[in-house]
């Protein structure tokens, strides 16, 4: 028997089908918030705060609000979920829905700063470390603006790269000669680090083929000059040619001249749009503890921390001693890159957000303040031409200089 449509079934069946595709359209429509990751957990434990995540969360944001004297940490895209008790440097805490995202409120019994902080290796923790500090310095703070945490996860980039280059990487020199250091001698040593070089180019502007390890050296160098002109510093190249160094060379050479601040030079750079200005990066506490394990285990612990022989330290000493060393180290390099932010921000293009913290091995040196400059995006036209341009490098230089001057002035105040 042969089936038929009759007109009045065929209007039914239309209406039903039609449900059926609104009640999927409405499935669809809201997966995106079914999806959306939630704060599962918040832990304040003295200057300590860990904030977990029932899912990844790829960035987040803090500052200091001086008016309200509380500490704001802003999660993109993550929706609000358990509070956590007070306690220590911590009296409150409260989570806002903001925009995509959460701003979680941390009421202060006292003037404190974040000291450091990153992002587990999942991207489902953040962890924070909050430090008092006097007054004037909590106001400096606030000053600074916002600093950025960031959780790496290269797999999930949905850009790929417009080109490919596999290179044999040398084996790192068996004792890499110790570079010129100018200046005088009673002056405080800072080393500068030029990224990349050698078989290494490091990022390619893909239209013209401006190279990394180019412009990070001649910006290198200019900074040196600039520095070397005030009289108050001595300065050192890594390098100061065309030469492949493994992360490790590069600050063991500064820990080797005893540098008291080590800056690595590099460029930003970014498959598509149109992504522009520097930042600046210091090492997270996520990494720095690892790190700190690494060394303390090592077997010839003699001369780790500024010079102090551990060998005759017991295991659980040498952690200690390495730990403590190390965050001192990570809050005096923080100290310096808020400080640069102010004084690049009137010269040079920055992003909104200068101060970043990422595990970066060329920051890992347990006891010398170290700091990660991305002067800028090559990928960008704009950014290319201003960090090749005299110019550039000459603002580059000006603002390293100042921020320079100030952190030692700081430094010989406080003695």
């Amino acid at each position: 028997m042969a089936f038929r449509w009759t007109r009045a079934p065929s209007a039914r069946q239309g209406r039903r089908v039609f449900a059926v595709f609104a009640l999927i359209a409405g499935w669809l429509t809201s997966a995106p918030a079914w999806a959306e990751t939630a704060i599962r957990s918040v832990a304040v434990d003295g200057g300590r705060i860990v904030i977990r995540f029932d899912g990844r969360v790829a960035d987040a944001t803090g500052m200091v609000l001086a008016g309200s004297r509380q500490i704001a940490v802003d999660v993109a895209e993550a929706l609000p979920g358990a509070d956590a008790a007070a306690g220590g440097l911590i009296s409150g805490v409260r989570q806002l829905r903001q925009g995509d995202g959460t701003r979680l409120l941390f009421d202060l019994a006292g003037p404190a700063v974040i000291g450091d902080g990153g992002f587990g290796a999942d991207g489902h923790s953040l962890t924070l470390s909050v430090t008092p500090v006097s007054a004037a310095r909590f106001a400096a703070a606030a000053a600074a603006g916002p600093v950025s945490f960031m959780a790496f996860d290269f797999g999930s980039w949905s850009t790929k790269p417009r080109y490919k280059l596999s290179i044999p990487v040398p084996p790192p020199a068996r004792g890499v000669a110790l570079p010129q250091v100018r200046g005088d001698d009673s002056r405080p040593l800072v080393v500068i680090d030029a990224g990349h070089g050698g078989v290494d180019p490091g990022a390619i502007n893909p239209d013209t083929g401006l190279r990394e390890k180019d412009v990070t050296l001649r910006i290198a160098q200019a900074i040196r000059d600039e520095l070397l002109a005030t009289g108050r510093v001595r300065v050192a190249l890594t390098r100061d040619d065309d030469r492949y160094l493994v992360l490790r060379e590069r600050y063991g050479i500064a820990r080797r001249l005893k540098a008291n601040l080590f800056i690595s030079i590099h460029c930003d750079s970014v498959g598509s749009g149109d992504a522009s200005g520097a930042s600046v990066y210091t090492l997270s506490e996520v990494a720095s503890d690892k790190e700190a394990a690494r060394l303390a285990t090592r077997e010839n612990k003699a001369d780790v921390i500024s010079g102090v022989n551990l060998g005759e330290a017991g295991a659980d000493v040498s952690s200690i001693l390495i730990d403590l060393t190390q965050r001192e180290t990570m809050n005096t390099s923080a100290s310096f890159a808020r400080l640069l932010g102010r004084e690049a921000k009137p010269l040079i293009p920055t992003k909104p957000v200068f101060h970043r913290m990422a595990s970066l091995m060329v920051l890992k040196a347990p006891d010398m303040p170290s700091i990660l400059f991305e002067t800028g995006y090559i990928s960008n036209p704009g950014d290319a031409a201003f960090l090749d341009s005299r110019d550039g490098r000459e603002k580059i230089a000006e603002s390293v200089t100042k921020a320079v001057e100030v952190h030692f002035a700081r430094q010989l105040a406080s003695r």
